[in-house]
């Protein structure tokens, strides 16, 4: 939406590409979250975050947990509780588990920019009083999807090469939702596929694909770098003089009070 302004007000040379990562625009196709809100569904879930001023991480956990409830929910039941197994040490889902708060406000227009699919019809919606048109966005854009993602659909990820207007790279990682981000370039067993056209049927684009070995992470570095201005000099210290740093990194968001 911030590219689609920037277009808007002729601003968009400020943007040299656009990176989409796991990410769905189109929620025609968005899988079960999308299937399983209505207006009623969505009217408790705004009313709700909007008595506290905010979502709580640990609810959106279990929403995510409920897309796949065999491997996030059943599996765990029976191996900590039925089998009173100790769960076994795993890097990725200890981060999933890494929860912040979400305002309020950023909630319900989620919920709402899904219930409409607003993101694609152009003018449908506005930021800072310009209308969204994704395919004013002409500037080069690289996408990556997961095969297995339960949170976004791979089938939903690629419907954005249909709404961006540049020339769009994408990307379908053999693996699920984190794990596709999280790939590491030495992972001997990753892969991923990639074709040379991008036809409005997803399953027409996977049928031309070519599968590639390893991370996606070193054709996205290639891709940048074809698309980057010269090298420079990085800062010694962080901030400027008219914006200093307020306070280390992470931020003081994450304290919970």
């Amino acid at each position: 939406m911030v590219a689609a302004h920037l277009a808007e007000i002729g601003r968009l040379d400020t943007l040299a590409t656009m990176n989409l990562g796991v990410t769905v625009l189109d929620q025609a196709t968005a899988g079960l979250s999308a299937a399983a809100l209505d207006e009623t569904a969505a009217r408790a879930a705004i009313a709700a975050s909007g008595r506290r001023g905010y979502l709580d991480g640990r609810a959106l956990a279990e929403v995510f947990a409920w897309l796949r409830p065999n491997d996030l929910i059943w599996n765990y039941w029976v191996n900590n509780y039925l089998q009173g197994r100790k769960p076994p040490a795993f890097d990725v889902l200890y981060w999933n588990a890494d929860t912040t708060r979400m305002a309020a406000q950023l909630h319900r227009d989620f919920i709402t920019l899904a219930l409409s699919n607003g993101l694609t019809k152009p003018g449908d919606t506005t930021l800072l009083g310009t209308p969204t048109d994704l395919f004013k966005v002409d500037v080069d854009s690289y996408v990556i999807a997961g095969v297995s993602d339960h949170i976004c659909p791979w089938q939903a990820c690629y419907a954005s090469t249909q709404l961006l207007g540049g020339k769009t790279r994408f990307v379908l990682s053999t693996a699920g939702h984190i794990a596709s981000l999280v790939n590491p370039p030495d992972n001997p067993k990753s892969t991923f596929r990639t074709a040379g056209e991008n036809p409005p049927d997803a399953e027409a684009w996977l049928g031309n694909a070519t599968t590639e070995k390893g991370s996606w992470w070193p054709d996205y570095s290639q891709w940048l770098a074809e698309r980057s201005g010269p090298l420079v000099t990085s800062p010694a210290t962080l901030g400027s003089a008219d914006y200093p740093p307020r306070e280390p990194a992470p931020g003081t968001y994450v304290f919970d009070r």
